[in-house]
């Protein structure tokens, strides 16, 4: 496609977007927040493919623009009503509640997850040629010279741009999982499978090249947290498919749309903790002169937080949630 055609055919989503950002003077209720998030999701598409195929063009600064405030939308959502309806209450009450309410989906999807990790180790244990395909020749030409690809993080590219990027990227990966339930739940099977494989089997390339002990250095102060936060998306995405193949007793439409407001509001919960996760992948974990034992105490502290809050027990927190 050429990058008029493109423009031509993609620009009435990017104008809707933007009249939605502009509708920021009331409060969004449920269906508009589930019509933002696929919006938003759309222009985080159409934007990896401007910065991949037209980079430096109009479009590509455009869409870059609208993801960041996208970003910020979806984030700070909820801020302009009440004070008992702002994020106090939000990450008190409703998020917790529909965290627990979601624990058997979760326990799925870590099972799943976990499963797919130790496939992909496994897999390249055997067959390494699999992860060199994975990580590309210039990677592994890093591993050989006993160099991590994340020094990149901090040598090449400026830290701002390497967190928004990298917040930008783990955004899109729990969007496609929540959207992704809308296919009977396989969007975000997808998602923790693909994810969990190449997660295995990066692990086992650094481990064939003795470079395991560095990696694992290096995800220790947001690893623990980001692995946990693509498994909580997962499972909303898995809430939704759930409400279209079984609906119950109920009409699928009304179950669709009940899933899909608890689903939209527990992957809100976990949008601020992407952003947070951006800075510390960049400004933390790449850094060699802090010691290992620094990062691992940040990475648990974080995973700690992150579950406390979700695990956050309140009496009106399930009444809060409906």
């Amino acid at each position: 496609m050429d990058y008029a055609r493109f423009v031509r055919l993609r620009r009435p989503v990017w104008e809707a977007f933007e009249r939605q950002l502009a509708a920021s003077g009331r409060r969004p209720s449920h269906a508009d927040l589930e019509e933002t998030a696929l919006r938003y999701r759309q222009v985080l598409h159409d934007h990896a493919l401007a910065a991949a195929r037209y980079p430096g063009t109009a479009a590509a600064q455009r869409l870059r623009s609208l993801a960041v405030e996208g970003t910020h939308r979806l984030i700070r959502d909820g801020r302009n009503g009440r004070e008992d309806d702002g994020l106090v209450r939000f990450f008190t009450r409703t998020f917790p509640a529909l965290f627990r309410l979601h624990l058997p989906l979760i326990g799925v999807a870590a099972a799943l997850f976990l499963l797919s990790i130790f496939w992909g180790l496994a897999i390249t244990a055997f067959r390494p040629s699999l992860g060199t395909a994975i990580l590309g020749p210039a990677a592994v030409a890093g591993l050989e010279e006993g160099r991590l690809w994340t020094e990149s993080l901090v040598t090449t590219t400026p830290p701002s741009v390497s967190s928004s990027s990298i917040a930008t990227n783990n955004v899109s990966v729990a969007l496609t999982a929540w959207i992704g339930g809308l296919l009977a739940g396989l969007g975000p099977l997808y998602v923790l499978v693909t994810n969990g494989l190449l997660l295995g089997s990066v692990l086992g390339l650094t481990l064939h090249y003795s470079m395991g002990g560095e990696l694992l250095e290096f995800i220790s102060a947001h690893g623990f947290l980001e692995l946990t936060l693509i498994v909580v998306a997962s499972a909303a995405g898995l809430g939704v498919g759930r409400a279209m193949v079984a609906a119950g007793d109920r009409p699928r439409s009304l179950a669709l749309r009940d899933a899909g407001r608890d689903s939209l509001k527990l992957l809100l919960g976990c949008l601020p903790w992407f952003v947070l996760l951006a800075a510390v992948e960049v400004f933390v974990s790449p850094r060699p002169e802090l010691p290992v034992s620094l990062k691992l105490v940040l990475g648990l502290s974080l995973e700690t937080a992150f579950l406390a809050l979700a695990l956050y027990p309140h009496r009106q927190a399930t009444r809060d949630s409906q």
